[in-house]
């Protein structure tokens, strides 16, 4: 949805009629390319993520002489976080967009990886991270604030409640993601060099730099183009932070439990 010229034969209005339409006339299991390659990618990305984000939590809040929780904090700490977590993520957003791509050329994600780097090069997988962290800064900071946010209000002893943890994280993740949606179209068209554009934009070689990706997507679609696919965009958060958080929240919870069982003298 997000693509600035597709083909005729990939032209989506709506989310559900994108996915009839991708299952219809490319195969039940088109939606799904590229999972194989965000599922390596998530694992040490969110261990990462989450190590990081509470570390730095804790550390600011008391820098700050906090009680409780600093909206500040909890929003300098989601930046710091995404730096690392963005940068074992970038490169499998590149291969997965190029996999999901209309008559994408690629058959596999090894042999999408392998191409990538015969005729681009490895700067290929890194050349939208400046674009990715300008836009999962401020996403994350607005997803962890709201989140922490939402959790003092319907959460307020911050104890283990999963009906809590999946309704913040939703909106966060929600919130987030439509505020940011700008960022990620320009974000995947750095990522898919999506030919049928650039040659409309008379743009040769390699487009590069989130301000010329922000000029091509306003060449080519005026400022509705900064919000294509925000629907599909906010539908795929809700769930996925929720999710995220929720699961997150549980294995907190359990090793911190059985951990303070083991120091329990009887």
């Amino acid at each position: 949805m997000q693509s600035l010229n597709p083909d005729p034969k990939a032209h989506y209005t709506s989310v559900y009629g994108a996915l009839k339409k991708i299952i219809r006339t490319e195969g039940f299991w088109r939606p799904l390319r590229g999972l194989n390659v965000m599922m390596m990618g998530a694992g040490p990305a969110h261990a990462l993520y989450f190590a990081c984000y509470e570390n730095m939590k804790r550390t600011l809040n008391a820098v700050f002489h906090h009680q409780g929780n600093s909206h500040l904090a909890n929003g300098i700490a989601g930046s710091m976080a995404t730096l690392l977590h963005d940068a074992v993520m970038n490169p499998a957003e590149v291969v997965k967009q190029r996999l999901q791509m209309y008559d994408s050329p690629h058959r596999s994600a090894l042999s999408c990886i392998r191409t990538v780097w015969g005729t681009e090069g490895l700067g290929a997988f890194y050349r939208s991270y400046t674009t990715q962290l300008t836009m999962n800064v401020p996403f994350q900071s607005i997803h962890f604030i709201t989140y922490e946010f939402l959790q003092e209000q319907i959460n307020p002893y911050r104890g283990y409640n999963p009906q809590s943890h999946i309704i913040s994280g939703g909106l966060a993740g929600a919130l987030a993601a439509a505020a940011t949606t700008p960022l990620d179209v320009c974000k995947t068209l750095l990522n898919t060099q999506e030919n049928m554009a650039l040659n409309l934009a008379n743009i040769s070689g390699r487009l590069s730099g989130m301000a010329n990706a922000f000029r091509t997507v306003y060449q080519l679609n005026g400022l509705p183009g900064y919000f294509k696919g925000v629907q599909a965009r906010v539908i795929y958060q809700m769930p996925s932070t929720a999710i995220s958080w929720s699961v997150y929240e549980f294995f907190k919870y359990f090793l911190t439990k059985h951990k303070l069982e083991n120091r329990t003298p009887y």
